[in-house]
């Protein structure tokens, strides 16, 4: 069922209904939910094509490889994993009994209907990635996806309609007023993935009913090169990753700490990277757009506002390219050399392929300034001394780090994923989400025998002499 232009009063009613559906359907068993994790696989297997194109054309263009291998292969990975688990997952957890003939476990019980706010830049991936938990746990969901990829999210409601009944998945289309009534419904869990602003006024609304909220917000996700790192290694790991799908990642890197003393180094490494990565950036296949005039006039902002307060651009746009355009909105990667707090490029989380470089001359400088910030998403560190890598994990806070790589945590569905901080509350992929969207129930069960509650009745006048003495030790 697809759900468009809709009432907040609508909203609530197709919430209604599909609270009842679950109440009265009862848990939904393994085969159940194991079903619904086959036939999300199958509706992104079946249609891979058509959400490729759909995803092209909303970006204007975007690398084929890069949609297939993030929105389509990763999420299938995560509905997959989910899928060959969920019967162990779903076991009780039995507990040690404080006393003979009494048992006690834990039961891992549905939430109910979960609401899932999805965002552009990886449409697919994060409007169905959740859904591997969400199914696993037993659940039904509600799915917000964003108005700025519209043909994407009409066709996601297109399939889910095709594939899934109404009291399991429903698609809601819409823009950010339709947004704002979704988030203030009385879900039973929200997932919000998009801007520590709009996640905080998401909380807000969800607060009004106690809903609880799973909030990936992203952040400024740093990038510290030790002074044994090696740089080569260092810049060909964080460009892959700064211009995979142009840096529009919550976990892409949004700025390096280097050695002052690497300096050229690492801008020639860039420029050897990026010539060799992207011989063009106009008209190549491989290399995305901005998705949309807005962004793009704000991220070329961005280069303005810093090279005005002193900093120094460096395109790395092939030879005889101009370094964006607005026709196609590309931009090429830029690094940001001398930045400073009073820029906006430090201020906001970038989202885009500009990559400022910050130098330090001593290791605890870099780490402090991390700490003096709000804690990111991910960090990324790189260096060779077993000690400094675990320093550097025992004194910064982060949702992730990893260290001589980029990004790799978030394809591995046994690690949670999630932000700490101003990067989010709560963790997802795997069994980690498998119980973030679950109830955790405590059950009891006492022997015939026992009465362990006898303790509480009255009169005390002997139980409080035993207490006494036990209190005294």
């Amino acid at each position: 069922m697809v759900t468009s232009s809709v009432s907040s009063l609508e909203l609530q009613q197709v919430l209604k209904t599909m609270k009842r559906a679950h109440l009265s359907q009862g848990p939904a068993d393994v085969k159940l939910r194991q079903d619904r994790l086959l036939r999300s696989i199958n509706l992104i297997r079946m249609n891979y094509q058509r959400l490729t194109d759909a995803m092209n054309a909303d970006f204007g263009h975007r690398s084929a490889y890069q949609s297939q291998v993030a929105d389509l292969g990763s999420t299938m990975k995560m509905l997959q994993h989910s899928l060959e688990n969920v019967s162990a997952w779903m076991a009780p957890t039995l507990i040690e009994a404080p006393e003979p003939g009494m048992q006690t476990r834990i039961q891992h019980q549905p939430l109910g209907v979960v609401g899932v706010i999805s965002p552009w830049n990886f449409p697919v991936n994060l409007a169905f990635g959740p859904l591997a938990g969400i199914f696993a746990a037993g659940n039904t969901a509600m799915l917000k996806p964003s108005e700025l990829t519209p043909r994407t999210s009409e066709l996601l409601a297109e399939l889910v309609g095709a594939n899934f009944g109404p009291d399991e998945l429903e698609v809601v289309l819409g823009d950010a007023e339709v947004g704002q009534a979704f988030s203030a419904l009385p879900f039973d869990h929200l997932v919000f993935t998009g801007s520590t602003s709009v996640g905080k006024h998401v909380m807000r609304a969800a607060a009004e009913n106690l809903v609880p909220v799973t909030l990936e917000l992203g952040g400024k996700s740093p990038v510290m090169i030790d002074t044994d790192a090696n740089i080569i290694d260092a810049v060909e790991k964080t460009l892959t990753v700064k211009t995979f799908n142009v840096g529009q990642i919550c976990l892409s890197p949004d700025y390096v700490l280097l050695p002052e003393n690497k300096l050229n180094e690492f801008v020639e490494s860039a420029q050897l990277f990026t010539r060799k990565a992207f011989p063009t950036i106009i008209g190549n296949p491989d290399y995305t757009s901005i998705i949309n005039d807005k962004h793009y006039q704000r991220l070329t902002g961005l280069l303005q506002d810093a090279e005005q307060k002193g900093a120094k651009i460096i395109s790395l746009a092939p030879e005889g390219e101009a370094a964006y355009s607005a026709v196609t909105r590309t931009i090429s990667p830029h690094l940001v050399i001398g930045v400073t707090d009073k820029m906006a490029i430090m201020q906001e989380e970038i989202f885009g392929p500009l990559l400022p470089v910050k130098t330090y001359s001593d290791r605890l400088d870099a780490i402090e300034y991390i700490n003096a910030n709000a804690r990111p998403l991910a960090a990324y560190y790189f260096g060779n001394n077993p000690e400094n890598q675990q320093h550097f994990a025992d004194n910064t806070t982060s949702g992730g780090l990893v260290i001589n790589d980029v990004m790799t945590h978030v394809t591995i569905d046994s690690l949670p994923f999630g932000g700490v901080g101003h990067s989010g509350i709560g963790a997802y992929h795997g069994e980690h989400g498998f119980k973030q969207f679950t109830h955790a129930k405590p059950v009891v069960i006492q022997g015939d025998s026992q009465t362990s509650t006898s303790r509480l009745s009255a009169p005390y006048a002997e139980k409080q002499i035993a207490l006494e003495a036990m209190l005294k030790g």
